[in-house]
């Protein structure tokens, strides 16, 4: 495919799976436009992925919390360049009590991993189309498969990120777009984050992933057209097979542990 002058767009691409996912695309002669929100040196990430990989890279920082910043965002895509790979990765998860989270707290994970995906998907899918060969990696969660105690809308938002990929997969499936889905469990972005995971006890530790080996897998397997790239079979297998009654009040304890250390 020449790519050249086409372009993969990254959303959450400052950090972690994100920043992997664009040093991983960039290693194969791809151009990028990173997206992030203001003040995550996304500027510094851009110059140094263009120099060490001699690719083009753009950046454009934006909150996907409000659709209107998403509009304008994907209004200056399609203005301006040919894309053709959309990695969906830019998401809002937490733990926290549901009757002390706040309001705001609930709508920015509702805006940024359903509303965004959604729309940023929706108004650039008539680009993708015009592409000889185009590619939207979703990324979901292994909490996309089960409800979770004092995490509440973050599984709810995954499972829709789950069940979106797939039936537009579906829809596209004679089209030159093919669409795929990958639900990692937790990332080692940084130490803070691994001991965090690590006080979940062994179902933290068993999912918990290196950003750079998960982006490899996950690109690989994209331009593979996978429908469903499983990065931890393990864990994905526990989660799949285990009823709920058993998993419900499994998760809650790891997260609950959590939140007392």
């Amino acid at each position: 495919m020449n790519t050249k002058e086409s372009y993969a767009v990254v959303t959450g691409a400052s950090q972690g799976l994100g920043k992997a996912f664009a040093e991983n695309l960039a290693e194969k002669n791809i151009n990028l436009i990173l997206i992030s929100l203001p003040d995550q040196n996304l500027k510094e990430l851009s110059l140094q992925i263009s120099e060490a990989y001699g690719v083009k890279v753009l950046y454009y920082e934006v909150d996907l919390s409000i659709q209107e910043n998403v509009l304008k965002l994907t209004d200056w895509l399609n203005a301006s360049f040919d894309i053709h790979i959309l990695i969906n990765n830019a998401g809002l998860g937490g733990t926290i009590k549901f009757v002390e989270a706040t309001h705001n707290y609930i709508n920015n994970i509702l805006q940024v991993n359903v509303m965004a995906t959604s729309i940023i998907t929706h108004q650039l899918l008539p680009n993708l189309l015009r592409q000889p060969k185009a590619y939207v990696l979703n990324v979901s969660s292994m909490a996309a498969f089960s409800p979770i105690g004092f995490k509440t809308v973050y599984p709810a938002s995954k499972t829709f990120i789950h069940s979106f990929s797939i039936g537009l997969r579906e829809e596209l499936k004679h089209s030159n777009v093919s669409v795929s889905v990958v639900n990692p469990g937790a990332m080692k972005t940084n130490l803070n984050v691994s001991k965090r995971i690590e006080k979940q006890g062994f179902l933290g530790k068993l999912t918990l992933l290196d950003p750079d080996k998960v982006a490899k897998a996950c690109v690989d397997k994209l331009f593979r057209k996978k429908s469903v790239i499983l990065v931890n079979p393990i864990s994905w297998m526990v989660m799949r097979i285990l009823p709920i009654w058993i998993k419900l009040p499994l998760m809650t304890n790891a997260i609950k542990r959590e939140i007392e250390a």
